[in-house]
């Protein structure tokens, strides 16, 4: 599948000042309502984790990534929430600018949070079955370099790449 790309310079909307601010926060709420779910799932499964007939066998690292993992998944589902408050509590008094910029850091901080939820509640998992301590570092490695690319990395260098513009060619 190619993906094709559209220098924003090139396609101007028309819209208002008003309408793109609409437009921003609803594209931001759109985006925090697939993360809060995956966020909900994982935080409802840790939720139960210590009433499980074999939580009592975890114990040496295996606490502390359970704490992890549980209070990343709250403080992600904080901040994906967050927004929807703000919005409601702000409602009609002008402040979108105020709110988007607001969504934008809570989502990143959520993200943030969600990666370590993730890596902790996975790393667990991997050291409460598997007999071979490398594996226990393998999986936290691979999982917070998977999510640091894809989720900061990656889109940085896009944006990095899009505030410079298009490249005038050199003189030779």
């Amino acid at each position: 599948m190619a993906f094709m790309t559209v220098d924003p310079a090139d396609k101007p909307r028309n819209e208002t000042e008003h309408e793109r601010l609409d437009r921003q926060l609803v594209e931001l709420l759109q985006g925090f309502r697939v993360a809060v779910t995956g966020v909900q799932v994982l935080f409802a499964f840790l939720l139960t984790v210590p009433f499980s007939t074999h939580f009592d066998k975890v114990d040496g690292v295996g606490l502390p990534l359970f704490y992890v993992a549980l209070f990343g998944a709250a403080l992600a589902s904080i901040c994906f929430i967050a927004p929807v408050f703000h919005h409601r509590i702000l409602f009609r008094l002008g402040q979108k600018p105020l709110l988007i910029r607001r969504a934008n850091m809570f989502g990143i901080i959520g993200a943030f949070a969600l990666m370590a939820s993730m890596t902790a509640a996975t790393t667990l998992i991997v050291e409460s079955v598997s007999e071979a301590p490398a594996w226990t570092v393998v999986t936290a490695v691979v999982l917070v370099s998977l999510c640091v690319w894809m989720w900061f990395i990656q889109p940085y260098l896009s944006r990095v790449k899009a505030n410079r513009g298009p490249k005038t060619p050199r003189r030779t």
